[in-house]
């Protein structure tokens, strides 16, 4: 089944493009058909992973597409979700420079019942809000690194416009079809993106689905201020290259960051949690910081990437909870390891990773941190 569906989709285009579906898409992974309402393959997290991975692709090559004035009949971006049977419904814009960041792919029924898929699979999303990351081409290269360099020196991107065309693109689409219908997904700097906008969503009782794949786990603040006075002409230059509203947004993170958030859940006020799934390599050094164990705990255990319903949890915050895939396959180069082409390659081993992280920690406790209690009222003296 995997090799006929590889087949078909390289007899659309006879292109050798090294972005094509056929060239350097998956290759055992089988298109939905009807045996998908008995046993539908979205329950699997191999299938789930390789899937959102392929969506955030096609949005690099949308924004690849657009630069090289692809037509519909050349384009390379949808060739990576027609064969899943979803649809684009939105692409997002970075106003700055018109460049697409991001897309919004529906589930598309009509491609299905083609197909005599007359229902969704269990599991399989409604939407997905795909981001992508650092595109090294020119027309999109500023912005970009513009971005990246927020993140470097202020451990934010919410002073980014991308981070609220995200945002309300996220919050729309849960409005249209539930929270529980709709994931995000990100890689890179779009994994940044996505990681706060999905915690944006869960501060307000909103949880929805996350995926972040090589997510950056390390600024250039915090790396700098460690070393001391002789970083302090470089971390000076770094901070002249951001927008002259940086400040002003890490300081509001800061605060946002300080402020605890109570969640509440379905009867009795308990609480809820976003749990996200973040899939790191230990030879990029832009994620690899997450695999730090709390100083809490030295514990680690390994499973399989089908593995589910184990969290990261942290015994001093019992409800930050995050779940942490690791790939490691020894000394590889940067690109190799930060490339997204790794999570659907067909010797993918990853290893669900238990041990406690400080950054998913110091990440998502302020979603769960109770506030103090309120002072008790002035007692009066008995006369």
């Amino acid at each position: 089944m995997a090799k006929r569906f590889v087949e078909e989709i390289a007899s659309e285009g006879d292109e050798a493009h090294p972005y094509a579906f056929h060239v350097s898409g998956p290759r055992n992974v089988s298109s939905p058909n009807w045996r998908d309402l008995i046993n539908s393959s979205w329950k699997d997290a191999n299938y789930r992973r390789t899937v959102i991975a392929c969506f955030i692709q096609a949005v690099y090559l949308l924004e690849l597409d657009r630069q090289e004035n692809r037509t519909e009949a050349t384009a390379l971006a949808p060739k990576w979700w027609k064969p899943f049977k979803y649809k684009l419904a939105q692409v997002l814009l970075d106003e700055r420079d018109g460049s697409i960041f991001g897309a919004i792919l529906e589930w598309d029924r009509s491609a299905a019942l083609a197909d005599f898929i007359v229902i969704r699979p269990s599991g399989a999303p409604r939407a997905v809000l795909a981001l992508r990351g650092t595109l090294l081409k020119s027309p999109t290269i500023r912005r970009d690194i513009e971005d990246d360099l927020r993140f470097l020196a202020w451990e934010s991107l919410k002073g980014s416009v991308r981070f609220g065309v995200a945002l309300e693109a996220l919050k729309t689409t849960v409005e249209k079809h539930g929270s529980c219908n709709v994931c995000i997904a990100g890689h890179s700097l779009g994994a940044g993106f996505a990681l706060q906008v999905g915690k944006a969503l869960a501060k307000q009782g909103v949880f929805v689905e996350t995926h972040l794949f090589n997510p950056p786990s390390v600024s250039l603040a915090m790396s700098l201020k460690s070393i001391g006075e002789k970083a302090e002409f470089v971390w000076k230059r770094f901070k002249s290259m951001l927008p002259s509203n940086a400040v002003t947004q890490c300081n509001e993170e800061v605060e946002t960051q300080k402020t605890s958030a109570i969640v509440g859940g379905e009867g009795g006020g308990e609480m809820k949690k976003w749990i996200p799934h973040l899939y790191v390599n230990n030879s990029d050094y832009v994620c690899c910081y997450y695999t730090d164990p709390a100083e809490t705990s030295a514990d680690t255990q390994a499973g399989s990437a089908e593995a589910s319903g184990k969290e990261n949890k942290d015994p001093g915050h019992e409800h930050v909870a995050a779940k942490l895939f690791v790939m490691s396959k020894g000394k590889q180069k940067f690109v190799e390891a930060h490339g997204l082409q790794q999570w659907w390659s067909d010797d993918l081993e990853l290893q669900l990773a238990l041990h406690n992280s400080k950054l998913i920690t110091k990440q998502l406790k302020s979603l769960y941190t109770l506030p103090p209690p309120p002072p008790l009222p002035p007692q009066s003296k008995p006369r």
